[in-house]
This record gives structure tokens, sequence and C-alpha cells, in this order.
């Protein structure tokens, strides 16, 4: 079983990552690209990741906005896989 992350544990995170917040228990955060191509892309790009790691974003984009929030449903709030998710995210998000 996957375990939740603490309260301390999560605020760690969001001060380290602070493009990251926390809205209704899950990490959210907002990318904007140039155009519709560069988000569809990024999305592309993280659905590989998100396939391979067996955990899927929470996600909506609407032209060159994605609005994303990660949480872990099997442990009913914010684990590793959601940090890990997020770092790479941004990382993606980062060729853009």
């Amino acid at each position: 079983m996957i375990s939740k992350k603490s309260d301390e544990e999560v605020n760690a995170f969001l001060e380290a990552n602070n493009s990251w917040l926390l809205v209704s228990n899950k990490l959210q955060k907002q990318f904007e690209f140039k155009n519709f191509i560069q988000a569809f892309g990024f999305m592309t790009q993280v659905a590989l990741i998100a396939e391979k790691t067996d955990h899927h974003p929470e996600w909506f984009n609407v032209y060159k906005t994605v609005k994303v929030d990660l949480t872990t449903h099997e442990a009913d709030g914010i684990t590793e896989r959601d940090f890990a998710l997020a770092i790479a995210m941004d990382k993606v998000a980062l060729r853009f």
C-alpha cells in the first residue's frame, strides 16, 4: 500500500517547489504555453511518463493552458507518486 504524506512533508514539498499549490488536498499547478500545440505536446510527453509509472494526473486543457491536480486516490491524499510526477511535469515543461 502507498502511504499518504504528512502535512509537514507536503508543506516541505510546496516550499521547495513553490509553483505548486495545495488546493482541496491536491497538488495543483497551471502551466501556460505559447500555443495549443505546445500545451498538447506537454500533455503527450507527460502522458507517457504517467502511463509508465501507472500514476495519472487529473488535468484540464483549454488552448494554451493546462491545469493539473495531483493526488493518489488509493491513499486518499498526496503521496511520493504525486511529488515525483509534479517534478517530472516541471522538467517536461522546461522543454517548451
